[in-house]
């Protein structure tokens, strides 16, 4: 490995540069060290296409399980635990036991165990796919919650309405209910999405080159954590603002197709 040496940095750059004061200069040698030098700029953006597909696949299996769960969950409720069928008594005992099982183990755990137990990949590709599977599970537990909550807050009339109308439970839930309550809950699936986007930083225990990943392999070359780790928290505040701003654009718009 290739450790560039200051004093040869310094001594290839403008005379303006060696000029400047001590401190100033050892920055920039660490920005120079970080993303110029073997073109390192290129850790972060290979790194960040992990980060976003993580994102992404995890996002769309959450919201696949949660909404899976809240239906589950809900249709149990409003029937009465005493009239509901064996069948959905017991989909929605084991829909509580996955809920306490996922929100009472740390996702770091979940992690090592589907990557070192479960599902052990051995390729880049495989280890995606775990990232993808374990933080979706993680997350279709508190999207359940959210979606159900969601769910719970629509009158009851609007299924009577949907069941006068000869809809079934289903068709229902599909056309009337659902749309409703995703207007309600979408401030906290938004953040939700953002705390995964964040908890896609955690995928780097399995090896998996995530952003994370690669700024602790910048810093393994450069020994100097700094910058590196510095510039790691401004790309995830600068994605995590922009999905903030666009997420407020979509509930305007939204709420502006209510009137």
């Amino acid at each position: 490995m290739t450790i560039l040496n200051f004093a040869d940095w310094l001594a290839s750059t403008p005379q303006w540069i060696q000029s400047m004061p001590q401190w100033l200069q050892t920055f920039l040698f660490q920005l120079y060290q970080t993303f110029i030098y073997q073109n390192r700029w290129k850790f972060f953006t290979d790194g960040l296409k992990i980060t976003f597909i993580v994102t992404i696949g995890a996002l769309i299996l959450g919201v696949i399980i949660g909404l899976i769960i809240a239906i589950i969950r809900t249709a149990h409720d409003s029937n009465g635990s005493s009239k509901s069928f064996f069948i959905l008594r017991f989909l929605n005992w084991f829909c509580n036991l996955y809920l306490t099982v996922i929100r009472g183990t740390p996702m770091m755990v979940q992690l090592l165990i589907m990557g070192f137990v479960i599902m052990v990949p051995k390729t880049e590709i495989g280890m995606i796919v775990c990232g993808i599977v374990t933080l979706g599970i993680n997350s279709g537990a508190y999207v359940a919650e959210i979606v159900r909550s969601g769910l719970m807050s629509i009158n009851v009339g609007q299924s009577e309405a949907g069941r006068s109308l000869g809809l079934n439970y289903a068709q229902t839930m599909w056309h009337i209910i659902i749309p409703q309550a995703f207007k309600n809950i979408l401030p906290a699936l938004g953040n939700e999405m953002i705390t995964l986007l964040k908890d896609t930083s955690l995928v780097s225990v399995i090896a998996l080159r995530d952003v994370t990943k690669q700024a602790q392999n910048i810093v393994s070359k450069t020994y100097q954590a700094y910058v590196p780790y510095i510039s790691l928290a401004i790309i995830y505040l600068v994605i995590v603002i922009i999905m903030t701003k666009l997420l407020g654009i979509l509930e305007r718009r939204l709420r502006k197709s209510d009137h």
